[in-house]
């Protein structure tokens, strides 16, 4: 990637791989990803954390490119997720000399990862709110515990008013990915960090009076304007407020008799005009945006097939995952499909009812392996009821 000049002195040396098709081996990334890292140049030159190993000699390049034969004096770990740690090892090799900056968690954890690394007396630990002046900069930081390591800490430029987010703030998608922030983000955030709503509003007042001017992130886009939209949308995320007054409708289907109720339900609030309707199909879709969406919305409706005395797997995988994640604060209503001992309902309301404040809706609508006219009726009044 060509160089990208944040400011007159700080400069962006990351990466995009295009190659991967899956980030931590489980969401899928079409537009790729993006391996954020940064040097600010002054009386002391600073790296702010390293990449992954798949872009790893485009990385040294642009470190090569900016230091102009110079050597960098600080590298700041701000997570030591293997994306962000993998060429600390190989940095500390290149240049000895440099001085490591981190926490007291960073430097415990750091042994998980490296076997032979030998900083000695180059650590430098850092506290909450501890500054580093490197020249007219002066970097201070800011511990984030469980946002979404225990390792993780933010860095605040003071001069030009960067804060380096760590990953908060990011996306899945390369750098000049040309999809929607918010989309990408969401599904990022519900993915990773949605189980630490309160680490991020602990962290999210810990910078409030900060004069933030831009926003740097490990992965996605450096954030310029509009800062207040992306604050809010963390704030509204991280207390799992639902940002849309509508209904996500989530199946699960094996032979397509509860895909064909799912859309009847679909068709019935089309019908009556909800402006806000999404459906998506557990088997066959992405699983990290049903989640993204499920905490988009403020009601949800959850129909599935009964299975081996039980719910079937897809369906019980997302509700697991909402559950880890938090959900909280909604509507839901329940459909189960069998067709000689419905169990999916049960075992929906089970996993439903471990949810913190959840209004369930009553009764579960059963289908008998195909639906009838009176299933219809019965799904209208369970929609009138959510509304």
């Amino acid at each position: 990637m060509k160089d990208i000049e944040i400011t007159n002195s700080i400069k962006y040396i990351g990466a995009s791989d295009e190659s991967e098709k899956l980030f931590e081996s489980q969401y899928s990334i079409p537009n790729g990803m993006a391996y954020n890292s940064y040097i600010i140049k002054d009386e002391k030159t600073v790296i702010l954390d390293t990449v992954d190993k798949t872009v790893t000699d485009e990385w040294i390049n642009n470190i090569e490119r900016e230091l102009e034969g110079k050597k960098p004096d600080y590298l700041i770990i701000s997570h030591l997720e293997p994306d962000h740690s993998y060429n600390i090892g190989l940095l500390v090799n290149k240049y000895p000399e440099m001085k490591i900056v981190g926490n007291a968690t960073t430097f415990r954890m750091l042994p998980n990862f490296f076997d032979n690394i030998n900083i000695g007396d180059k650590k430098v630990e850092v506290k909450d709110k501890d500054t580093l002046n490197i020249g007219k900069h002066t970097l201070q930081f800011f511990m984030a515990p469980m946002v979404h390591w225990p390792e993780v800490m933010l860095t605040f430029e003071q001069l030009e008013g960067l804060l380096f987010s760590a990953d908060a703030f990011g996306k899945f998608g390369k750098m000049d990915s040309s999809d929607e922030w918010v989309e990408e983000a969401r599904r990022y955030y519900f993915g990773i960090v949605g189980k630490y709503g309160m680490q991020v509003q602990n962290i999210l007042n810990k910078v409030s009076s900060l004069q933030i001017k831009m926003i740097c992130p490990l992965h996605g886009p450096i954030l310029k304007e509009n800062l207040e939209y992306y604050i809010n949308k963390y704030d509204v995320w991280s207390k799992y407020i639902p940002e849309k007054k509508g209904i996500f409708i989530a199946y699960a289907s094996i032979y397509g008799n509860t895909k064909k109720v799912a859309e009847e339900l679909f068709n019935i609030l089309k019908e009556k005009n909800i402006e806000n309707v999404a459906i998506c199909d557990l088997v066959k879709d992405d699983m990290a945006k049903a989640i993204s969406d499920a905490f988009s919305y403020d009601k949800m409706i959850i129909a599935a097939s009964s299975y081996n005395a039980g719910v079937f797997p897809p369906m019980a995988h997302f509700l697991n995952a909402i559950k880890d994640r938090n959900y909280q604060n909604r509507t839901v209503g329940i459909v189960e499909n069998g067709s000689w001992a419905p169990s999916a309902g049960k075992s929906m309301k089970a996993i439903v009812s471990e949810m913190k404040q959840i209004n369930l809706i009553e009764p579960i609508v059963t289908i008998n392996s195909t639906m009838k006219e009176a299933n219809i009726t019965e799904l209208k009044n369970l929609v009138e009821s959510m509304m």
